[in-house]
């Protein structure tokens, strides 16, 4: 069991150190190609990248929706439309906020929904603990010490990641209602595919999408669409199989930690103590929200 479960959370820790590292390809990607551009060709690798999981345990679609009712079959596919649609969402406000902002920044504030989804679980009936608070007003400080400038007004860039976080939210609300009603792989590939496909209508309409600048930025992309969306997600999926949830999310939140490196490494951002703290804090509150106590 012990190994089972230091495997596991071995498998999560790579999921957050590549998700972390892919703040850096998002920003060093647009030095090619357009925000809308950029999401949507790695949205599409990584929808390629899952349908061959989708017919691993089972080649009959019936079996994908493990509902049998035809209206309640009906409800789940358009939940899982809805959850493509907000995922559009906040990886676009999230895209956009990284022409403005450090990877290291957009890591912390993209980790806020962390705290956000129970916040929002009031109001579907979930109770609140004192971690929770806690954790939510750690976070709050943290983001005021990272992101405010002198004008008492939050960094337009941060802002925009701000709106990612809280879109995230209730994608991740959606995501919790769906999963145990239908096969995980087909609901991350419809999401992903609406992403896409939403991401790249945006792109020809706005942006110049030129196949050579999509070439030149090849690596950054690749990185974004079959490393981030489709190999880290597979991973959380097998991982989580077998890890505590308690430990899992911790670990996940990691995530914002490795975007700090990857910016301070590879992109040679610097981050004032200031800014270190409200990172400092904001991890802490993270991790805060997701211990529950006795």
């Amino acid at each position: 069991m012990y190994k089972t479960s230091l495997r596991s959370d071995l498998i999560l820790l790579l999921a957050a150190v590549i998700w972390g590292f892919a703040f850096v390809a998002q920003r060093v990607g647009m030095d090619y190609v357009g925000p809308f551009t950029y999401n949507g060709v790695r949205f599409a690798l990584g929808t390629l990248v899952l349908v061959p999981f989708l017919f691993l345990k089972s080649t009959k679609v019936e079996s994908w929706i493990k509902v049998s009712n035809p209206s309640g079959r009906r409800k789940i596919i358009i939940g899982s439309l809805v959850t493509g649609l907000l995922l559009f969402g906040g990886v676009a406000f999230q895209q956009l906020g990284l022409q403005y902002t450090t990877a290291g920044k957009a890591g912390f504030i993209t980790g806020l929904y962390v705290v956000f989804v129970p916040i929002v679980g009031l109001f579907f009936g979930q109770r609140s603990t004192i971690t929770m608070w806690t954790g939510a007003v750690l976070s709050v400080v943290g983001l005021y010490l990272l992101s405010m400038t002198s004008g008492f007004t939050i960094a337009p860039g941060d802002k925009l990641v701000l709106y990612c976080a809280i879109i995230f939210t209730f994608h991740v609300l959606f995501i919790a209602w769906l999963s145990p009603l239908m096969n995980s792989f087909l609901l991350a590939f419809i999401q992903f595919a609406i992403c896409a496909l939403l991401n790249m209508v945006v792109a020809f309409a706005i942006e110049p999408v030129q196949l050579v600048s999509i070439m030149q930025g090849w690596l950054p992309i690749v990185y974004g669409g079959i490393l981030s969306v489709g190999v880290a997600y597979t991973l959380q999926v097998i991982a989580q199989k077998t890890a505590h949830p308690s430990s899992a999310s911790i670990i996940l939140s990691l995530e914002a930690v490795f975007a700090v490196l990857g910016g301070t490494i590879l992109l040679h951002e610097i981050l004032t103590t200031r800014m270190l703290i409200g990172c400092a804090l904001m991890l802490t509150g993270m991790i805060v929200v997701q211990v529950r106590s006795k």
